[in-house]
Parts: C-alpha cells; structure tokens; sequence
C-alpha cells in the first residue's frame, strides 16, 4: 500500500479517535443536559465522520470503487445527529430540566416555556370547537 495512502487512513483515524474521545468525556463531565447535547452531536459527530472516511479510502484502495455504504452511514450520521440533539434540547427544556446557575439568557428559556403553554392551551380550545 502506498505510503501516503496509509498516513492519511491512520490521520484520520487519530483524529476520529481523538474526537470520539473527547466527545465522551464531554458526555461524562459537563454539569446539565442542555451542555452535555453538545458534546455528542459536535465532536462524536466529526470524530465518526473521520473514521468512517477514513474507512472509506481504505476500502476504496482494496477494493478499486468507492464503498457507497460508509458513505451513507456518515451523511445519515450529519444529518440525525443535529436533529436529534434539538429535539432533546426541546423536552428537556419543556420538562424544566435544571439549568446551570452560570446560563446566560435564563428569560429566554422562560419565555420559551411560556409560549408553550399559550399554544398548548389555544390547540386544546380549538379541539373543543
């Protein structure tokens, strides 16, 4: 296998690796729910990606085409992980989850709130009607 070819699988791999690992200490250390979405839709993320790629070129070069699998498994990966994330963030804050006494714009998530109930409460008139 060519040298470059190799350096670059195994930089990719590192890199993945790093992020991974960062991304899970994240997940185990930071203080409440809404700072610990960060830490695997980010770093996980791109530290799957890089692995996933980096599977991608070295398949490629055994195989001679490019494996279309890992390809879809990354966009699939980019694509739900964001998504996910703000849905989790959603009920969290809809369930009143705790927030760090340092989070800044505290009205926001109030008002927020708020507004949920306001259209809880005009849906459920509407359903009466």
């Amino acid at each position: 296998m060519n040298f470059w070819l190799e350096l670059t699988v195994s930089a990719l791999l590192m890199i993945g690796g790093i992020f991974v690992l960062v991304g899970s200490i994240g997940l185990f250390r930071l203080k409440d729910a809404y700072t610990r979405l960060h830490a695997p839709t980010k770093a996980t993320t791109v530290g799957l990606g890089g692995i996933l790629l980096s599977s991608v070129i070295y398949m490629s070069h055994l195989q001679g085409y490019i494996n279309v699998h890992a390809l879809l498994i990354t966009l699939f990966l980019v694509i739900t992980a964001p998504v996910t994330a703000h849905i989790l963030a959603k009920v969290a804050m809809h369930h009143k989850v705790k927030t760090m006494q340092s989070t800044q714009n505290e009205g926001l998530v109030d008002t927020a709130r708020e507004q949920k109930s306001v259209n809880d409460e005009a849906s459920s008139r509407n359903k009466g009607k």
